[in-house]
């Protein structure tokens, strides 16, 4: 029986197909043209056809949902940051220089709207003080959104092991495991570090390969998150381990950021994958 691959580039409104019947495929070459529908539906329709082509992981609605909640924290903290820099630069212009920092803002502005009344009409300091009343609503919304990530923390084993490893909070333990989707689609947790860009990208010819900065291939999201506890288990942790030390010694420290990183990745596969709890110093043997 023949087979009819066809392509599907999906939009808001519109479904663009793509396929070759049979007798017609060698007809003539494909042509990478300008990005429309139509070329990103036939372009889909190639790629499938390609060996090696990783499909993407299916997620469940529950994981689509915690992914979700996700995207709109990171998007509440964007907008509290520009709100913060906003109200940093309206203030500097009156001459009251805030320190750098949600935390340093929150301490002194009071004080700063207090001098600042004395001087400007009433109107501009109404103004202010509803910048900094809505800064404060967002600090709300963002634990809102914290406390629905935590319960449903709670209820989920995976989230619960992961946890445990050192660097990997609340949002990392739940984005990870959102993310993954089914962790058996990885054959390693190799494969999943370098899924998430945190492997070396590689250029060479003639047999000469040259390896270079990390590939920041996959989720930017998660490997954010990664890259972030990896750094604050280099600067706060008191007893890093020893493989950490001594690459600390002969390298940057940001590679051994993004080698810490890579740990951890490979770390939150293998728990998930296997369904273990974490264990300090754990070395895996060959089956």
């Amino acid at each position: 029986m023949n087979r009819i691959v066809v392509g599907v580039d999906i939009a808001k409104r519109v479904f663009q197909l793509h396929w070759v019947q049979p007798e017609r495929r060698m007809v003539k070459p494909f042509v990478v043209g300008n990005k429309n529908d139509a070329a990103d539906a036939r372009g889909i329709w190639m790629a499938v056809q390609q060996p090696g082509i990783k499909a993407v992981a299916v997620k469940s609605e529950e994981q689509q949902a915690v992914l979700a909640l996700h995207r709109m924290r990171e998007q509440l903290v964007k907008f509290r940051t520009a709100q913060i820099n906003g109200l940093r630069g309206l203030l500097t212009e009156y001459g009251e220089v805030m320190p750098q920092g949600r935390a340093g803002i929150k301490r002194d502005i009071s004080s700063a709207l207090g001098r600042l009344s004395d001087r400007l009409p009433a109107m501009v300091i109404d103004a202010l003080r509803e910048q900094y009343a809505r800064l404060n609503e967002l600090d709300e919304q963002i634990a809102q959104i914290e406390r629905r990530l935590r319960q449903w923390q709670r209820g989920d084993s995976a989230t619960q092991r992961i946890a445990a490893i050192p660097g990997v909070g609340l949002l990392c333990a739940t984005a990870a495991v959102a993310t993954m989707g089914d962790p058996k689609a990885f054959k390693s947790g190799r494969e999943f570090a370098a899924w998430l860009g945190l492997v070396p990208r590689q250029t060479g010819t003639g047999g000469r390969v040259q390896l270079l900065g990390i590939s920041k291939r996959g989720d930017k999201y998660l490997r954010t998150l990664l890259i972030h506890g990896a750094r604050s288990v280099l600067t706060h942790s008191k007893s890093p381990p020893e493989w950490l030390t001594e690459l600390l010694k002969r390298r940057p420290k940001n590679v051994a950021v993004v080698a810490m990183a890579n740990k951890m990745a490979r770390t939150i596969w293998a728990l998930t994958a296997h369904e273990r709890a974490y264990q300090s110093g754990y070395v895996s043997r060959p089956a």
